[in-house]
């Protein structure tokens, strides 16, 4: 992508979009690729929940009406606002803004990409609530997390250890399995959860992607969200055993009277 706007000095960008490494690179890309197609053309009003640098929403800026980036880090929500300026139709808040109640149905797509897998279960589903609530009644909620189970499991460690040897980004801070927890990951059904470290600080605690099962978060979104489809990238086979990223197509369940 052509940093016409800033969009590649974005830290996510440079981090998995242009990171050194050829294949986590083309994984991150093949994710975007897919989240536009997902997204379609002309949405109208469009959510990003959990907009991160801002990165997605620059990219679709061009097929819709308007479109808004929502994070919980007031100085992302900063640094997305100066940096992305030049695309007049995005705005960013923050994820507290939200709570405004004219917000409520506003938003004719709404996507929550790589979100979900660092929320503790409070926090999962609040965010949860929000985007049924966000979405409008005919609208669509693109969910995408990471598959951090099975085959994928074993190449992701790999792929992260080779990074983390190389000195990229942050790839050296990722945790260690233990051998037991390691096949936990491997044989993993929906049923299987592992303690997972919480990071942060106490009034924002967070999770990394250790120990992330998908086909349980799968299971919470069906109980806010009615999900149509499930899609894997970057390779839609053989549900999701060798894809890297699981996509919950979703619409809003029906709403009881107010």
């Amino acid at each position: 992508m052509d940093d016409l706007n800033g969009v590649t000095q974005g830290h996510y960008y440079r981090k998995q979009l242009g990171c050194a490494s050829g294949i986590i690179a083309w994984s991150h890309r093949s994710r975007f690729r897919l989240a536009l197609r997902l997204a379609g053309r002309a949405p109208g009003r469009m959510l990003d929940y959990g907009c991160g640098d801002g990165t997605f929403l620059a990219m679709v800026a061009d097929r819709i009406r308007e479109g808004c980036g929502a994070d919980i880090a007031p100085d992302q929500i900063a640094d997305c606002r100066e940096r992305l300026a030049a695309f007049t139709n995005l705005r960013f808040c923050t994820v507290a803004e939200l709570a405004d109640t004219s917000r409520d149905g506003a938003y004719d797509v709404v996507m929550c990409m790589e979100t979900l897998e660092h929320c503790t279960d409070v926090a999962a589903e609040a965010v949860l609530r929000d985007l049924a609530r966000l979405v409008s009644p005919g609208g669509r909620v693109i969910i995408s997390v990471p598959i951090e189970t099975g085959p994928t499991f074993l190449l992701k460690t790999v792929i992260r250890k080779l990074a983390a040897w190389r000195g990229l980004s942050d790839y050296r801070f990722y945790e260690s399995y233990t051998l037991r927890d390691a096949f936990r990951m491997l044989l993993a059904t929906r049923s299987t959860a592992l303690d997972r470290p919480v990071y942060g600080e106490p009034d924002s605690p967070f999770h990394s992607h250790y120990g992330f099962n998908w086909r349980a978060t799968r299971e919470r979104v069906a109980t806010h969200l009615r999900i149509e489809r499930t899609v894997f990238s970057p390779l839609g086979l053989l549900g999701g055993v060798v894809s890297s990223q699981a996509w919950f197509l979703c619409r809003p369940l029906p709403r009881g009277p107010s």
